[in-house]
Parts: structure tokens; sequence; C-alpha cells
């Protein structure tokens, strides 16, 4: 794992920008941002109400934002581990 999800994963999510997402950068975090997904709290919520199937969130993330197979997974991973760690 990243140092990012490391860092992501290690403490409540509070108001975190949707860039400190493990996958999430610059250019995914505007196209986040631009369909009101602003925080990393916003973009948990999609993925349960997904039901934590990380299939159906890697894909909606493809559509939402173009992220790619690396990019998504990276970002399902961190939101898993954060939900095992935290709920």
């Amino acid at each position: 794992t990243s140092q990012k999800h490391r860092d992501f994963v290690a403490e409540p999510m509070g108001e975190k920008p949707v860039g400190t997402l493990a996958g999430i950068g610059d250019v995914l975090g505007r196209k986040l941002e631009e369909k009101g997904f602003d925080k990393a709290y916003v973009v948990l919520g999609q993925f349960l109400v997904l039901r934590k199937d990380e299939e159906l969130f890697r894909e909606w993330l493809k559509e939402t934002c173009g992220a790619n197979a690396k990019q998504s997974r990276d970002c399902s991973g961190c939101l898993r581990e954060w939900c095992d760690a935290f709920l």
C-alpha cells in the first residue's frame, strides 16, 4: 500500500477532501468534486450504498470520473480498509 493509503486509514475520516483517498489525484479529484463528491466521506457513502461491493464501486468510479483499474483498485481498497478499522 502507498503512503497516501496508510495515512488515510490511520485516522478518522473527518472532513478530509476527496483527494486524500488513495488512487485519487488532482484530476480525478476535480472530476469527483464537479459531480458533488467533494469530501472523502461522500465517496465513502457511495461505497456503503453499493454495500461495500468493490467491483460495483470500481465500476461506479470508472463511470463517474474515468478512474483506471489501478486507481479504482487503490481507492476501493483504501475505503475497505478504513471501514474495517472504523465501522
